[in-house]
């Protein structure tokens, strides 16, 4: 199957699944904690964004957000300015500055995201936050996702990368990216979202802080 080939139609808009308020709680005070213990280590990468290569240090980008309403999402600018290309960005995306290859690394790219979860764009625990042009080429049968609030982090973004589920080798392009990539993260993501109990929404927040340690979460 080529791009072309891929069937393409809007996102469907509905009231979504929010988090419980248990979840909301705890998306607040970890978020302004966040904001506050890491306000300088933000300034300091913000300025080393600027300093890298021209343009804005925060990304900002329309993201599907709970029911497929859309919110702009903030990141640490990762990619050069003004260079187009596909919009699912592997690791070596040669349009990846030098500091954005670290931050990506690290996950720290992420951080603004904060401001997300605080304003309830976004949630600690949850799905990625998909693109429209990429979500609209989602099988019905993964659309379901788009009901729940995004993540700043989940299931699926510690325990799958795409080495995992493409051959060795092969480039994620769109339609890899559509038709293996996004069911196994989907699947991933289901096992939490099934039962997000709090016991499991601090269990990933845990995951994720090995994973940026760099051990292996199963």
């Amino acid at each position: 199957m080529t791009e072309s080939d891929l069937p393409r139609r809007p996102v469907e808009v509905s009231d979504g699944i929010a988090p419980s308020a248990a979840r909301r709680a705890l998306d607040i005070v970890g978020a302004l904690a966040g904001l506050v213990l890491l306000s300088f280590p933000l300034l300091m990468i913000y300025l080393l964004v600027r300093a890298s290569s021209p343009g804005p240090g925060i990304f900002r980008q329309t993201r599907v957000g709970q029911g497929g309403r859309p919110f702009v999402m903030y990141k640490f600018r990762t990619m050069r300015q003004g260079v187009g290309g596909l919009t699912v960005t592997a690791n070596c995306d040669p349009r990846l500055t030098r500091i954005g290859k670290l931050l990506r690394a690290w996950s720290l790219d992420e951080l603004p995201q904060l401001v997300n979860v605080l304003r309830g764009q976004m949630t600690l625990v949850g799905p990625r936050p998909e693109t429209y042009d990429l979500a609209e080429h989602y099988d019905p049968a993964s659309r379901w996702i788009f009901d729940h609030r995004p993540g700043l982090t989940g299931y699926s973004e510690v325990r799958l990368r795409d080495f995992d589920v493409l051959p060795p080798g092969q480039e994620v392009d769109l339609v890899g990216y559509i038709e293996k990539i996004v069911p196994a993260r989907v699947a991933l993501d289901a096992v939490y979202l099934r039962d997000p109990t709090m016991r499991a929404t601090l269990r990933a927040l845990f995951d994720t802080v090995r994973h940026i340690l760099g051990f292996q979460v199963r």
